[in-house]
């Protein structure tokens, strides 16, 4: 049970292969059952523009 042992773990990695003792995952298998929150932002307000009477 160690480096050249096929069927652990750790032989796998020795050995640089993959199976039921080591299984090899993929980006879409990793990222599938994560769920993000989606957040809500509420829309900016609008600085209104201030009237300027002309002096005159």
């Amino acid at each position: 049970m160690g480096k050249g042992d096929r069927k652990t773990a750790k032989g796998k990695r020795y050995n640089a292969s993959y199976g039921n003792a080591r299984l090899k995952t993929t980006s879409a298998a990793v990222a599938a059952p994560v769920t993000k929150k989606t957040v809500v932002k509420s829309a900016a307000k609008k600085a209104v523009a201030k009237k300027v009477a002309k002096a005159g």
